[in-house]
């Protein structure tokens, strides 16, 4: 490992200020457990370490009906995982969060930190962009909240500039019930970043789709929404085929690509039978 100073601010405009003045070799963490596995392996350039822990503004869980859920940045993955309300009204943020490593790196690791790597195979980036989640995001100019659409803009990059800290994510009420669902295919049932993985959140009146919104990850170059797919279920009954049409919109949106835990035409397959299982599993959750 190779050495780093280490700070401890108490507050985001000192965590923002350090940000700025130490440069691009400086790093906020929460949990750590992209971080320092990247310095340890050399893959990381990092002479200051920025911990957020000591952050009240940062901390916090909390889900109300006509709020909706704010996750704050230092939540971890297993107090997600653990809590009641959450579990019955985000069974796809439950799924995605579950799969993230082990039990131990879930005690450490945050979905803010998880989105914050960017990375195009993110197991919660595709539920928060089909529940339409914001980002709320603290930096030298103030406070500003970004649709998480727009929070990725390449392979581990996102929209933070230097001195931006993510403070909350956040998903909006519901004003009827959604049925949500997130599956994700990889070599292993656990310990295993996705070879594909799809989200669905559905509003349903009796058998016909009111509203749809498909969400892909690791078969783009960011986890992305798949608007032809969604197009093709709103305002028809969900019969085999408007799933069918729907899969093969959600293969034709999607850009994978070949490496070695799959190629790009098997990515693309099971777009589409992912997408009709995650559609049928999110209409069989408002059963």
């Amino acid at each position: 490992m190779r050495r780093f100073e280490y700070y401890e601010p108490r507050s985001l405009a000192e965590a923002s200020r350090l940000l700025i003045e130490l440069g691009e070799d400086s790093h906020p963490f929460a949990g750590g457990t992209d971080l320092f596995v990247e310095i340890r392996e050399g893959l990381r350039r990092c002479m200051h370490a920025i911990n957020l822990k000591r952050i009240a503004e940062l901390d916090g869980l909390a889900f109300d009906p006509a709020a909706g859920l704010r996750v704050g940045a230092l939540a971890t993955a297993r107090e997600i995982e653990t809590d009641a309300a959450i579990a019955r009204c985000f069974p796809n943020l439950i799924s995605a969060v579950r799969s993230l490593g082990s039990i131990q790196v879930r005690n450490r690791a945050t979905l803010a930190g998880n989105i914050c790597r960017a990375s195009p195979s993110a197991d919660t980036a595709p539920p928060l962009l089909a529940d339409e989640a914001t980002v709320m995001i603290a930096g030298a100019t103030g406070v500003r909240k970004t649709p998480i659409a727009q929070f990725f803009v390449g392979p581990g990059k996102t929209a933070l500039a230097r001195g931006d800290i993510v403070v909350a994510v956040e998903t909006p009420p519901d004003p009827s019930p959604l049925g949500r669902a997130y599956l994700k295919l990889g070599r292993r049932q656990a310990m295993e970043l996705a070879t594909v993985g799809v989200a669905a959140t559905l509003r349903m009146e009796g058998d016909r789709c009111l509203e749809a919104r498909i969400a892909l990850g690791a078969v783009a170059p960011t986890p992305m929404r798949a608007p032809m797919a969604e197009r093709a279920l709103c305002g028809r009954p969900l019969t085999d085929a408007t799933l069918e049409e729907a899969s093969r919109a959600a293969m034709a949106e999607c850009d994978p690509i070949d490496n070695v835990r799959a190629s790009a035409a098997y990515r693309r397959d099971m777009v589409g039978v992912l997408t009709r299982r995650a559609v049928l599993q999110a209409r069989n959750a408002l059963r």
